[in-house]
């Protein structure tokens, strides 16, 4: 099976050298474009501003040009649709043909950012199937066939990717573990761009790389119009007195210990956005991972005392009912939030959504300050005493 994949993919770069495919060009899209101006004699239109994201840039200039940079990924100009390459531009510069509408899906969570744009239907490849995706507009599409299951990001079918004529690839900086795959994307004549909207400290810098989807969408203003309101919910919460309450955010894995956030992830700065305080205050495991394990004596050492607990079913599927709680441990029964009935679960979309983040800060508010806020929210649900609700 090996050397039948080596073979097809070697067959598949001997035919895109053949027929000169240009990175990040189909012959079609190539074909359409004029000749470009020169790089030098193009001004700066506008810097977009950035409120809280810091793990982009973009850059508008004359004729409808914009460079988006990512450090650590790479930069790319976003060339209007018809029009060419700029002469003399920087060779490290990745051009981008507009409309991009075959694009591989390869970072799961930036599928939210194309549906709040209502643009589903320029993705054409996805790296899961059907069943992978909590988002209805992507099941829905891979059901209808408007888009179609192209591999994981670590096995991609290239020959579908080489035969659709994708013209992006979004990945996640998982593919850095398979970097034969971006090496022999980016021969076949798919650009790749690794996107690092996970990296940001500041929760709504999450919801701010809508923007760079804007502008390869071509709907800027549409992105910087759904983040302005997407933060003027949330903004208000910031200038309230801190409620004080104390936030346990765990899930408890398969061998019984306790994965819980790193103090500085950004889950415990949505807690304390909302108002609250993470159980966790100081904790850090010396490692690049955001989360950390400990034992379930520790955990109960230190949030046996804690307000609310909140279960993150992204994992291991969503709890209904306290028994469903109770039976991951026994320890739980002791802990205050138990006793008082303070316990919710996130839906298991919620690490497909970042453009829920504001709407999840307010539910988390909600929990800490409204005694009658109801059992369902937006993505948070309360632990019941009786069966599923």
């Amino acid at each position: 099976m090996r050397t039948k994949i080596t073979t097809c993919l070697a067959l598949l770069l001997l035919v895109a050298s053949t027929v000169g495919l240009a990175l990040g060009c189909s012959p079609e899209k190539r074909a359409e474009t004029a000749a470009g101006p020169a790089w030098s004699t193009l001004n700066v239109h506008r810097q977009v501003p950035l409120t809280h994201a810091t793990q982009f840039s973009l850059t508008e200039y004359d004729q409808d040009y914009t460079l988006l940079t990512i450090p650590a990924s790479g930069r790319f100009l976003i060339v209007p649709q018809g029009a060419g390459v700029p002469r003399e531009l920087d060779e490290d510069v990745v051009p981008l043909y507009a409309p991009l509408d075959r694009i591989y899906m390869a970072a799961t969570s930036a599928m939210d950012y194309f549906r709040a744009l209502d643009s589903i239907d320029r993705v054409r490849l996805s790296c899961l199937d059907v069943n992978g995706w909590y988002i209805e507009e992507a099941k829905a599409a891979l059901q209808s066939g408007s888009m179609l299951f192209a591999g994981k990001y670590s096995a991609p079918d290239y020959e579908l990717i080489f035969a659709e004529k994708c013209d992006l690839a979004i990945e996640s900086t998982m593919i850095y573990h398979s970097p034969e795959v971006k090496e022999q994307l980016e021969k076949l004549g798919v650009p790749v761009l690794v996107e690092r909207s996970s990296y940001e400290a500041d929760p709504l810098g999450r919801m701010e790389w809508i923007k760079v989807y804007g502008a390869l969408l071509g709907k800027l203003p549409e992105a910087e119009a759904l983040f302005a309101a997407e933060e003027q919910a949330v903004t208000p919460l910031l200038s309230q007195p801190k409620n004080g309450k104390t936030v346990a955010f765990f899930y408890i894995t398969t061998t019984g210990t306790v994965n819980v956030r790193k103090s500085g992830d950004y889950v415990p700065k949505m807690i304390e956005m909302a108002g609250g305080r993470y159980v966790f205050e100081d904790l850090d495991s010396g490692s690049a991972l955001s989360t950390v394990n400990m034992t379930m004596e520790s955990f109960y050492d230190g949030a046996k005392n804690a307000d609310v607990l909140i279960y993150n079913s992204t994992i291991d599927g969503e709890l209904y009912t306290v028994e469903d709680l109770l039976q991951k441990s026994a320890l739980l029964k002791d802990f205050k939030a138990v006793q008082s009935g303070d316990l919710w679960c996130t839906g298991k979309n919620l690490f497909q959504e970042p453009m829920g983040v504001g709407k999840l800060i307010l539910d988390i508010h909600r929990v800490l300050t409204d005694p009658d806020a109801p059992d369902e929210l937006t993505y948070l649900h309360k632990l019941t005493a009786g069966g599923k609700g």
